[in-house]
């Protein structure tokens, strides 16, 4: 059996914790690495993207009565103003076929046709796709689509990593914001936003109002106040009883 002089046994186990050393500095870099990919800034971590959805309502329609109930047409109509508003495609009306409510469903869909129509909407706004439903057995419903422009944020509830103190989290101790955070804000300004194109760029200014422009400009040349004033002005004031 050979043995290896002590100089060369020297060597090799400074070679080996050459090798353990190199390993854990790479670890540690490539930790490094990955918590350094993610952005300080809630904005960048949960960003605001603009992206084209779809909108929908259904109507539910019995098989032995057709037309719309007083609700349905408050939800066709309020589906209509919201296509003038903020439509990019036509309006889709899927219609179940070959169920027990076909008849009804056609003269429900002559009745939405015609409200669409009064509403605003072109004829070439608006197509008919029949469909199969795959369950006959529940009451198939009359689908009304259209695709607009809205903001989404998320998902949230993400957790890549341990919020609390542990030797993996150094932004724990660095006091950052763990990953999750600012999520749920991005997600409901999204969601409030009206004009998703307001979340890029400013509206430009309205016209003004001639009309109280000119009565300003009348009182300002007579040394009078330019403020409005109005007739039942006094019905807010606090009564003088007990002074």
């Amino acid at each position: 059996m050979t043995t290896r002089p002590p100089q060369t046994r020297k060597r090799a186990a400074g070679f080996g914790g050459a090798l353990v050393g190199i390993a854990l500095a790479l670890g540690g870099c490539q930790h490094d690495e990955v918590t350094a990919s993610i952005p300080n800034d809630y904005k960048q971590r949960h960003p605001i993207a603009i992206e084209e959805q779809n909108r929908s309502i259904v109507v539910f329609v019995g098989h032995a009565r057709g037309g719309l109930t007083a609700a349905q047409r408050a939800d066709v109509m309020g589906l209509a103003s919201a296509w003038l508003h903020e439509g990019t495609g036509a309006i889709h009306i899927d219609a179940p076929s070959g169920t027990p409510n076909a008849r009804p469903v056609a003269e429900t869909i002559r009745e939405i046709q015609s409200m669409l129509a009064a509403a605003g909407v072109p004829p070439r706004g608006v197509s008919v796709r029949p469909y199969q439903p795959d369950d006959k057995r529940f009451l198939p419903p009359i689908r009304l689509t259209y695709s607009r422009i809205a903001a989404v944020a998320g998902p949230c509830g993400l957790w890549p990593e341990d919020i609390g103190p542990s030797s993996k989290n150094k932004s724990w101790f660095e006091n950052k914001d763990y990953y999750n955070y600012g999520c749920a804000y991005q997600r409901n300004l999204a969601a409030m936003v009206d004009n998703p194109s307001d979340l890029e760029q400013p509206r430009p200014e309205t016209p003004a109002y001639t009309a109280r422009r000119t009565t300003a400009l009348e009182k300002y040349k007579k040394g009078l106040s330019t403020s409005a004033t109005y007739s039942d002005a006094d019905k807010a004031k606090i009564s003088d009883t007990g002074k």
